[in-house]
């Protein structure tokens, strides 16, 4: 029987689709066909729909498949990134909007385009059933909601720590402090990716700001490098490149199945950094699809939180009793207390910024 374990205020806050009629590209490469200069032509072109997304590859391919399933006329362009690459895209196509939809991207970057006064209003059928922790509650007519919750996690491969004559498996952030990880760490540059924007933010919320950036500075004593995609650090762990990955729950659970009993996912002592995948409607100066809106509807069905809850374990209607294997038995305690999506969305340039000054020239090449 479902659990419903609804968060205390503190916690606040693709590959291509082989299916017809669904096609799937990085966002550089994003489909636009069909659209005037002034983005308003093909408005509202029911046959057509435009979602841009941070979710994984694999993700977007498995929970696709019952909305391409009901709407076999609809050609669904799929334009997915990661979220640091989705939101600056987005942002940059405020006067000529060429999504339709926003699915699975970050709380924070949808905060973002609100106060850029880029979302229209829309409450989806079910929204009711909605957390309030996962939801936009300052309106009455919601500008986005929430699906699930993903958090930091490090992905340790004994292998190449092994070669490195360090035999210590780390298990906290100040863990990997320690002298013998130097060089040894990948993590996500928050420049571009959603999970290191949500694991700087929970380290300053964690330590606070001046605390929290004497500790990163520490930290990049010991990274190797900063990649763009949450996912990179776990999936180069895996592959040997590194010994240390710190990435995001679900990442780090599905890379450490290719490394046996090699790969050890650590959910950090002190909690992870989190954020909430969301959802929302993008204002058109020439209106908004229909079938916009019923994606979006879809989208937080009984069947669609199913297929979430298959992947994470925090899901925006409550947790489950079969919560995934690999992650923590008390998911919602293993989230940092009092993170405030707003103020992260608030001072996302000035953290990135400061970041980007600090560290930035560890960041890969693109």
């Amino acid at each position: 029987m479902k659990k419903i374990i609804a968060m205390t205020a503190a916690i606040l806050m693709c590959a291509a689709c082989a299916s017809c009629g669904v096609t799937s590209t990085e966002s550089d490469a994003a489909k636009t066909s069909g659209q005037t200069a002034n983005g308003s032509s093909d408005s509202l072109d029911e046959k057509t729909l435009n979602v841009y997304t941070a979710l994984e590859d694999e993700q977007v391919s498995a929970y696709l498949t019952s909305f391409q399933d009901a709407h076999p006329d609809v050609t669904i362009n799929i334009t997915r990134d990661s979220t640091g690459i989705i939101t600056a895209k987005l942002l940059a196509e405020k006067d000529n909007p060429q999504a339709d939809v926003v699915w699975g991207l970050s709380a924070a970057s949808l905060l973002e385009l609100k106060s850029a006064e880029m979302i229209e209003p829309y409450k989806p059928e079910g929204f009711d059933k909605i957390l309030d922790e996962f939801k936009d509650t300052t309106s009455d007519v919601p500008y986005w909601t929430g699906i699930d919750a993903w958090e930091t996690a490090f992905l340790v491969n004994t292998d190449v720590l092994a070669e490195n004559g360090v035999t210590d498996i780390p298990q906290s952030y100040e863990d990997l402090l320690k002298p013998e990880y130097k060089g040894l760490i990948a993590m996500s540059d928050p420049a571009s990716s959603g999970t290191g924007l949500l694991t700087v933010n929970g380290v300053l919320s964690l330590y606070g700001e001046e605390a929290g950036w004497k500790y990163l500075d520490d930290l990049d004593k010991n990274v190797a490098v900063y990649l763009h995609s949450g996912s990179a650090p776990a999936k180069g762990a895996a592959a040997g490149e590194y010994g240390i990955g710190i990435s995001f729950g679900y990442r780090c659970i599905k890379s450490a199945a290719d490394l046996g009993d090699k790969g050890v996912v650590v959910f950090p002592s002190e909690g992870s950094g989190w954020d909430v995948e969301a959802n929302c409607l993008i204002k058109k100066s020439g209106g908004e699809k229909d079938i916009a809106k019923e994606f979006l509807d879809w989208a937080i069905t009984d069947d669609m939180m199913k297929l979430y809850g298959e992947n994470y374990p925090i899901v925006a209607t409550g947790i489950g009793d079969q919560i995934p294997e690999g992650y923590t038995k008390n998911p919602v305690d293993q989230l940092i207390k009092g993170i405030d999506l707003q103020w992260c969305a608030d001072n996302r340039e000035s953290i990135l910024t400061e970041w980007t000054n600090r560290y930035g020239a560890k960041s890969a090449e693109e």
